[in-house]
């Protein structure tokens, strides 16, 4: 079966816009191939696959590896912050008003 295909969908998003593709590709092709198919580089040009992450289904891979029928490739932005550094900061500031909120009332 040389001719067989399968649909894949490359999903992209910013904060304020997400774009799904369904592209049909022959069997056996590879990530890379499916976003730069899909054109989605050309309707974001920030995209730079030597820099963005992608993943299957929200599990990271390379571009090199190789997609099954209906599998959703993600590229993923850079974090703007540190989930880490953003929980550090919002439990200190928990801290910090639980020791200063003030009189007590008896």
């Amino acid at each position: 079966m040389p001719n067989e295909q399968m649909l894949i969908e490359v999903a992209y998003a910013t904060h304020d816009r997400q774009k799904l593709i369904t592209v049909k590709l022959p069997v056996g092709s590879t990530v890379e191939e499916a976003i730069r198919r899909s054109g989605i580089l050309t309707d974001f040009p920030e995209i730079d696959l030597s820099v963005n992450k992608v993943g299957i289904f929200s599990k990271a891979c390379k571009l090199d590896t190789a997609l099954r029928d209906k599998d959703r490739v993600e590229i993923y932005r850079p974090l703007i912050a540190d989930p880490k550094e953003v929980r550090r900061q919002r439990a200190a500031e928990g801290k910090v008003m639980k020791k200063g909120g003030g009189p007590l009332e008896a």
